[in-house]
């Protein structure tokens, strides 16, 4: 079993870092579909950050009717075929989908563009920051917050200065995770924002389109995708000890 799981990864290493490894990295496509998905990476992380971060407060820290079953909902895009996440997004924000028509009144086309990327990317991705920062809201202790308002803290001041440190380890424990998932994100994307060189073609996507024509940017774009992926797993690894350490 062991063999099974690391064989493959290590051809891929292999073959991926050959002698032509920096020539291929330097190659348009690949330099296109690395800028690609770095910005719309950092995009996803950031909205992910600002929009969910609201939200699994309020769900760590509040019950109210409803609470079980919206709970419940927003983790079933981690579950959804990524697929079945493409067309979900198509029908809502396509051109004929249900926002569709308002949007294009406005001047705004969302699908087979870099926003449809970041858009695919935080449907599949933010519910994993989710999960992990309503655990880290949920960890704080009250009674420490109650004892910072004893002293005369504002709540605001309690959140920024007490609950929001606390909480930052598994908060971005989350963030790193959201990020690893949205790098890989593919059958979202494809469906709603197409392969688009420069534009909407990121790193699997590029991928799978040199599959058919050129092998080498293939096994460049997958041994880059290892190294990532390695180094997401030892930061995750190394965040969970510190947790741990400090519980």
């Amino acid at each position: 079993m062991a063999a099974f799981l690391l064989l493959p990864t290590l051809l891929l290493l292999s073959r991926g870092t050959s002698a032509r490894f920096w020539p291929t990295l330097a190659s348009p496509p690949v330099v296109d579909a690395l800028r690609v998905s770095l910005l719309t990476t950092a995009c996803t992380l950031l909205l992910t950050l600002l929009l969910v971060t609201p939200m699994a407060y309020l769900l760590a820290r509040f019950r109210f009717p409803g609470h079980a079953l919206l709970d419940t909902l927003l983790d079933l895009p981690i579950v959804l075929p990524p697929v079945v996440a493409g067309v979900g997004l198509l029908l809502t924000f396509g051109r004929n989908g249900l926002l569709g028509p308002p949007l294009q009144l406005a001047g705004i086309s969302l699908a087979f563009s870099p926003a449809a990327v970041v858009m695919a990317q935080l449907f599949t991705s933010a519910p994993l920051y989710l999960r992990t920062a309503k655990a880290g809201f949920a960890s704080v202790e009250r009674e420490v917050e109650a004892a910072a308002r004893t002293d005369g803290a504002d709540g605001w001041a309690v959140f920024r200065l007490i609950t929001w440190p606390l909480a930052f380890p598994f908060l971005l424990e989350g963030l790193v995770l959201t990020w690893a998932r949205a790098l890989g994100e593919f059958g979202a994307t494809i469906l709603f924002a197409g392969s688009l060189q420069g534009s909407t073609r990121t790193i699997t996507l590029a991928i799978y389109s040199a599959l058919e024509s050129d092998l080498a940017p293939a096994l460049v774009l997958s041994a880059v995708m290892v190294l990532l992926a390695g180094l997401v797993l030892l930061v995750v690894r190394l965040l969970a000890a510190a947790r741990q350490a400090a519980d």
